[in-house]
């Protein structure tokens, strides 16, 4: 089992998927390629069995912006946000952020 990476690199892809979590539930990563701490937790999320839709926020910091703006969580990083109905149900930061927790997570929204 490993998690699907997906780069969001757009506004317009990050209002797609906005729009896409009436339908079913859609799992963010924020993620720093320069903090060790992010590297640690990229590969706790990398044990999630699923899509991930990872900004990398070197270079999508406006990407990054937008979601703390459309979901009025406050931006950290790494962070993992799950939308659902176009709001976030689910976020954690840092070491909070586990695989076990998102799929449980997920599990609980798809009931």
């Amino acid at each position: 089992m490993s998690a699907n990476f997906i780069k969001l690199d757009s506004v317009e892809k990050l209002e797609n998927l906005i729009r896409d979590s009436h339908t079913n539930p859609v799992v963010l990563f924020k993620h720093s390629t320069t903090c060790p701490i992010s590297s640690s937790v990229y590969q706790e999320i990398s044990q999630f069995n699923g899509d991930v839709n990872l900004v990398v926020v070197q270079s999508a910091r406006d990407i990054s912006s937008a979601i703390a703006e459309k979901t009025g969580v406050r931006h950290e990083s790494p962070q993992a946000i799950i939308l659902k109905n176009g709001a976030a149900v689910y976020h954690a930061s840092h070491f909070d952020v586990t695989a076990d927790e998102v799929t449980k997570t997920l599990a609980d929204e798809t009931d």
